[in-house]
């Protein structure tokens, strides 16, 4: 027997409900790169307003 489901009723509200999760898990893992991101470019100790004077 042939496979086909272009046959079946698809219900809205639970195509709406799993395609609203996979947009969550995307801007969840989205964010987390640009946490990432954010924490590795500004690991650097600040510069103090006043630094000493270069050694001779």
């Amino acid at each position: 027997m042939a496979v086909n489901d272009n046959d079946a009723i698809c219900d809205p509200i639970a195509i709406d409900a799993a395609l609203t999760r996979i947009a969550e898990a995307i801007g969840r893992h989205i964010a987390r790169e640009h946490i990432r991101g954010r924490k590795a470019a500004n690991d650097n100790a600040p510069v103090s307003k006043n630094p000493p004077p270069p050694k001779r």
